[in-house]
């Protein structure tokens, strides 16, 4: 059963301006749509509810990478094609860039977008662990203006974010790595694209004298929303390379993660796979 087109209203606004200026007018009434390929699913189940959707494909003010001041700025409306495309984003990134490539299938990834993987607020989402590694921030519009939150603060549980009903997801903040940096990320999944995540996990980290100076772990799939693993990174911080206490690491993260069962896998898998995947990254960060 596909859904019925009449049912729905969508609003097309021109400029950045008048979009807000429509969500500020009715509060909570407009959905906001950017690529729409998670929404399509629903529509073509015939699962989607009669909604007024706020279009926002024709705004250019949220699209574009920009680098500048120790940062780059990702466009709410950047796709995963351009995240793949952009030497920047390689150079700088290369998680964003793993994490992208495992998006769905290229119509998938010449569309979706990395704001649209954050609204949407899957704890499947394969870009949301590799922005919680790289310490990303998101920046909210509204016409009160604009506000930053730091991104492992702004999901508050399933499908429960920090924005507000008159906010929009503007752009992404994501500081430049610094010294000597290691990246990693693994999907676990039926397929490494067009298939939803059992277990996700990015990880960058700074290395300094053979220690471990600075350290974040991003994780997917194993909880409400995309958290960090902070009981585990607290184990690791500090520690030499040569003597990093993996068992202790994996044990810890039982603490930060919180799985479920479900069509893709059960609790337990989730469980086991995801300590698996944390000691397969830091046998591979001893090694540098």
């Amino acid at each position: 059963m596909r859904g019925y087109l009449p049912d729905f209203d969508v609003r097309v606004p021109a400029s950045l301006g008048e979009a807000l200026a429509l969500l500020a007018q009715a509060p909570g009434t407009l959905t906001p749509l950017a690529g729409g390929t998670d929404l399509m699913v629903v529509y073509n189940a015939g699962r989607l509810k009669p909604t007024r959707f706020l279009d926002l494909s024709r705004i250019d003010e949220l699209r574009g990478i920009r680098e500048a001041a120790g940062a780059m700025t990702f466009g709410a409306l950047s796709t995963f094609t351009d995240l793949r495309e952009c030497a920047a984003v390689h150079r700088h990134f290369p998680n964003l860039v793993k994490s992208a490539r495992a998006t769905g299938a290229l119509a998938i990834q010449n569309r979706g977008t990395l704001g649209g993987n954050i609204a949407n607020a899957s704890p499947a989402a394969d870009t949301p662990p590799s922005l919680l590694a790289y310490g990303a921030e998101v920046e909210l519009l509204s016409v009160r203006g604009s506000r930053r939150v730091a991104y492992d603060r702004f999901h508050l549980g399933y499908k429960v974010m920090d924005l507000a009903p008159d906010e929009l997801v503007a752009a992404i903040h994501v500081p430049l790595p610094t010294g000597r940096g290691f990246h990693y990320f693994r999907k676990v999944g039926t397929r490494q694209a067009q298939a939803i995540s059992k277990v996700c996990l990015a990880a960058w980290a700074r290395v300094e004298g053979g220690v471990v100076a600075d350290l974040r772990i991003g994780l997917g799939s194993v909880a409400p929303a995309p958290i960090r693993a902070r009981h585990a990174e607290a184990v690791l911080l500090g520690q030499a390379l040569a003597t990093l206490p993996i068992e202790a690491a994996q044990a810890a993260l039982l603490e930060d993660i919180s799985p479920i069962g479900d069509i893709r896998a059960t609790a337990r898998y989730r469980s086991v796979v995801t300590r698996n995947v944390l000691g397969h990254m830091l046998r591979e960060l001893a090694t540098l």
